[in-house]
């Protein structure tokens, strides 16, 4: 995920595929659009202790093929597809931990 990171650029299309497990069965939630940032953010938590007694995630700016703008928080199950016009899947990586 790391090198897949690093290759993100504002305007590529990515999808971004999110697995909530639970106990009756996994939940799987696909994102499809362009790319506007790349930023980290703490979650406001005031029980995490990290930096500045914040927990810092990961997070993915995506402008839906609606229009919609949506904030993704990438977490360990979250899977990264950089889609290319022509082959439509060129690069895919797991989220880091």
């Amino acid at each position: 995920m790391i090198s897949t990171l690093s290759q993100l650029r504002p305007g590529q299309h990515i999808r971004v595929e999110q697995t909530i497990n639970r106990r009756e069965g996994a939940w799987k939630k696909s994102t499809t659009g362009e790319l506007v940032e790349i930023l980290t953010a703490p979650t406001g938590s005031w029980f995490a202790h990290g930096s500045q007694d914040r927990y810092w995630l990961l997070r993915l700016r995506v402008r839906k093929p609606c229009g919609e703008i949506t904030l993704l928080s990438l977490s360990p199950d979250s899977e990264l597809f950089i889609l290319d016009s022509e082959a439509q899947e060129s690069t895919s990586a797991s989220a880091p931990v």
